[in-house]
């Protein structure tokens, strides 16, 4: 056998190639960084989130100056119920805190509020100032503002459902309000709150026409209706408010 010709023809088998084992520094390092970046994403989204919340308010504010013209033009129109949106603001408003709201449908509950009669601006002053009973046509008129209210708002693009809720604020637990018959789980919590709030704002008030009627009398009224035109919760936070936490609206004028 030629030993030389068997050596030429071997072939030796791979080497074992081991990996080295990172080093603890090394680990750490990378940890590090992914440490750092997360950090620096998260900055970003915080970031983010605080300009989208500033572009946010900015929109609102200008929107709602944008409808306070037209509250102020219906208001002169109707003298007798000057301020009254904002007093049913406050009320709703505090009722809702009361319920736990947070602080962002706190304030679109506001909105809503401070523009909900905002319809009334296509009813004849003679029929808003009116010292008599209403005639059904009249009557039919006035009830239209819910819808008209919707009509004004709903292409202004507020935060939240504003024309919805002004749409649904006669409305009624059992179907009997307007303008589509709604019961209580197709309407909105903010138009339920408000319609108590409007209700004990617009009995409690003084008009030229007719003296207010006694805070505790209207009190006693949505008590009676609670469950069955009011919500009962609401009504509930409502009485508590005026009763035990002598709660008051300022420049509200009563009996």
């Amino acid at each position: 056998m030629d030993v030389g010709a068997a050596h030429l023809s071997y072939t030796p088998p791979n080497p074992i190639h081991v990996k080295p084992r990172p080093s603890k520094c090394s680990h750490l390092a990378e940890q590090i960084g992914y440490g750092i970046h997360a950090i620096e994403q998260e900055q970003l989204l915080k970031a983010e989130r605080e300009h989208v919340a500033r572009a946010e308010l900015q929109l609102t504010k200008a929107l709602s100056a944008m409808v306070a013209p037209i509250v102020t033009a219906m208001e002169m129109r109707d003298p007798y119920t000057v301020g009254h949106q904002t007093r049913v603001a406050e009320i709703a408003v505090a009722i809702a805190r009361e319920m736990g709201w947070q602080e962002e449908w706190l304030q679109g509950l506001r909105v809503a509020a401070q523009v909900h009669d905002i319809g009334k601006i296509s009813i004849p002053s003679e029929i808003l100032t009116k010292p008599g009973q209403l005639s059904a046509a009249e009557r039919a008129m006035i009830n239209g503002h819910a819808e008209i209210g919707y009509t004004i708002l709903k292409d202004i693009p507020f935060p939240w459902p504003i024309a919805e809720i002004v749409r649904q604020h006669h409305e009624k637990l059992d179907g009997s309000g307007y303008p589509r018959g709604l019961k209580a789980d197709e309407m909105l919590p903010e138009a339920k709150v408000l319609a108590v709030a409007d209700i004990v704002e617009a009995m409690a008030s003084y008009r030229p026409y007719r003296q207010g009627i006694d805070l505790n009398v209207v009190l006693k009224q949505i008590e009676d209706d609670a469950g069955l035109l009011l919500d009962p919760d609401v009504v509930s936070i409502c009485v508590s408010l005026f009763r035990d936490k002598r709660f008051t609206v300022p420049g509200w004028i009563q009996r």
